[in-house]
Order: C-alpha cells, then sequence, then structure tokens
C-alpha cells in the first residue's frame, strides 16, 4: 500500500529552460511537502541525471532549444529499462498534449500553472509509479522464488533420476562409474558436434537411463556369461522397448530424451538394429550420440561375454571392425568426431574408472 510519506519521497527532476519555471515548480513542490527534487535547464543532461538517480516523476518542458522534450523522450525510451517512462509533459500547446501521449509520456500540465492542477496530477502520477515500481519488484521476487524453487525441484528430480539409473544398473559390476561415464562422454560429443546448451544439459541427465528397461530382465539372461540362444536374445533385446515403457508417459523434458535414448540406442545407421531397424536420420540424435558412446564405454570394460579391452583396440574395432561391431554401424558425422576427438573420451574413462 503507497502511503502519503512514500508519495511526498518521490524523487523529482524539473526540465524547463526558463528559470522561472523552475522556481515556480520547485517552490509549488516544496510547499506541498515534496523534498526530493532536482531541477535542470540543460535537457541534454536528463538522460544522465536520471540514469544516476531513477526518478519518479519528471516534469519535462516539450519547447525547449537545442533538444527539445520529444527528443528527450526519445533518449529516455533508450535507457530506461523497465519501458515506463514517468513523464509529466509541460505544455503550452494543445496539439502537442496528444503527441506527448503517444511519446510516452503518461500525463501532461498546462502553462500558465495552476497550483492545483500540479499538485493533483504530481500526486497521481507519483502513486501509478510507484505502484508500478512495488509491482514489478513484487514480480521479481516471485520469480526469484520460482526460480530458487524450480532449481531445489530440479535437484532432487535429478538425484531420483540417478537412483532409479543405478537401480537398473546394480547388477552390473561397474554401476555409478558406468552412469558417470556416459553422462560425460555423451555431454561431450555433444558439444563437438555443436548442440546447443538446452540439448547438451539434456543428453547429460537423460543418457544414463539408456538401460533402464533392463529391470526387467530376469537374471540368468543379463548375467549369463557366454552367448545367447535366440530365445535368450530376444528377451534380451527387449529391454528397448521396456526402458522406453518405464519412461515415456513423463512430461519431464530429461525422462522424454531418457525414453527416445532407451527406446533407440541400439539402433544402426545402416539400418540392421533394433528393434524397429530404423536407419539415418530416422534415429533421433541423441540414441546416434548414445549409441557409439555406449559401444565405447561397453568395449572398454569388463562383461560377463568379455574381458576389458584397451583404448587402442577399442578405437580399432570402432573404426575398423571385428565381425560383430562395424563402423556403418554409426552416424559418419557422429562417428568422425568421435574418432577426431578419442582421447577426450580415453581420459573420462580413466577419470571415472573405479
Amino acid at each position: 500500500m503507497i502511503s502519503s510519506s512514500d508519495i511526498h519521497n518521490g524523487r523529482i527532476l524539473i526540465v524547463d529552460d526558463q528559470e522561472t519555471n523552475v522556481l515556480l515548480l520547485d517552490q509549488m513542490l516544496r510547499d506541498a511537502g515534496y523534498f526530493s527534487i532536482t531541477s535542470t535547464m540543460a535537457p541534454n543532461e536528463v538522460c544522465e541525471l536520471h540514469l544516476k538517480n531513477r526518478f519518479d516523476l519528471i516534469l519535462l518542458d516539450l519547447q525547449m532549444p537545442v533538444m527539445d522534450g520529444f527528443q528527450v523522450m526519445e533518449s529516455l525510451s533508450e535507457i530506461e529499462t523497465d519501458g515506463y517512462l514517468p513523464i509529466l509533459a509541460i505544455t503550452a500547446q494543445p496539439r502537442h498534449k496528444l503527441r506527448a501521449l503517444q511519446a510516452g509520456a503518461k500525463d501532461f500540465i498546462s502553462k500558465p500553472f495552476e497550483l492545483s492542477e500540479v499538485l493533483a496530477r504530481v500526486q497521481n502520477m507519483l502513486e501509478v509509479r510507484l505502484l508500478h515500481k512495488e509491482l514489478r519488484n513484487y514480480n521479481e521476487m516471485l520469480e526469484q522464488r520460482v526460480k530458487e524453487r524450480t532449481a531445489d525441484l530440479q535437484e532432487s528430480y535429478l538425484e531420483t533420476i540417478f537412483t532409479m539409473t543405478l537401480a537398473a544398473e546394480y547388477k552390473d559390476e561397474d554401476t555409478g562409474a558406468h552412469v558417470k561415464r556416459i553422462s560425460y562422454y555423451s555431454r561431450e560429443l555433444a558439444k563437438i558436434l555443436g548442440m546447443d546448451a538446452k540439448f547438451i544439459d539434456m543428453i547429460f541427465h537423460a543418457s544414463p537411463m539408456h538401460d533402464i528397461g533392463k529391470i526387467g530382465i530376469p537374471d540368468h539372461i543379463l548375467l549369463k556369461p557366454g552367448g545367447f540362444t535366440p530365445d535368450e536374445w530376444l528377451v534380451m533385446k527387449a529391454h528397448s522397448s521396456i526402458g522406453a515403457k518405464i519412461l515415456g508417459n513423463s512430461k519431464s523434458p530429461y525422462l522424454k530424451m531418457g525414453a527416445e535414448i532407451a527406446l533407440n540406442h541400439h539402433e544402426r545407421w545402416e539400418g540392421g538394429g533394433y528393434p524397429n531397424g530404423k536407419q539415418g536420420e530416422d534415429i533421433p540424435l541423441s540414441a546416434r550420440i548414445m549409441n557409439i558412446c555406449d559401444i565405447y564405454d561397453a568395449l572398454r570394460s569388463k562383461r560377463p561375454y568379455k574381458p576389458a579391452f584397451d583404448h587402442q583396440k577399442t578405437m580399432s574395432i570402432i573404426t575398423r571392425g571385428d565381425g560383430r561391431t562395424h563402423p556403418e554401424h554409426f552416424d559418419p558425422a557422429i562417428l568422425a568426431a568421435f574418432t577426431e576427438n578419442n582421447l577426450l573420451f580415453r581420459d573420462i574413462f580413466e577419470s571415472y574408472t573405479e
């Protein structure tokens, strides 16, 4: 609530090239209880004064030499950050009133001055201006609270994602380290490919959810040390669809991308992957990025069916093939970016190996 004291504390600037007008307005306002009053007869000083003092009201004469009031308003509009010009135009020309309002003035007073009109319009203008500032400050406070609450919720939400992902990876001896590496591989590759900050953030948090569907795969198949029978392989491949179903109905962009990656990260560029045999750009970019990261980490890691390979052998398999993995499986542009920056992936693996 704006009080009479708040209004009388308002910062006022008087701008007029006639000293008699400046003195008259200053005396009127001081006699009415206003005390934070500044004045100038140099219109070219107005912007600098306003930047320094952020006046709540500017009484601005429209007819001045060198720089008229319309030019002053144009300059002020470029520096007033909230778009609100607290201008009370002063004019003796009726035709200037409409033009002044169109230029951004909020009201006007006529010459010669009438005390009651001046005081009424000044009070009304200051009250509106202070209410506007109060509303802006309140909105800024609410916005900050929303940002803080959103950040808290996101942090809690991402912790839940990480815990859920660990639950899916729990049967694997590498657990948390694998999840971390996948995040960093995917983020760095997305950066190299020139993706925007939003995509980079989402793939960092979504990529570890790629194998969440393994929750639905029986242990005797998931942890089998040898090769799969045809029936076992069908069950194993179902983890992609299971993962997409687990994540797919969320409104969260992270979980949406997680579902996208879970479903498609075993698809191959040339069309020989699963579960839907997609090829080329029909495979979402997030899954194409995740695919090569997952293959690299799987080759570097010990699995029930294979030993861990070193970086050099892993790169040879990815770029030349080994009978099971072939370079044709990968998006050529992503493969090139990965190959050119392969030492970065080696460093990530070594930094996050427990």
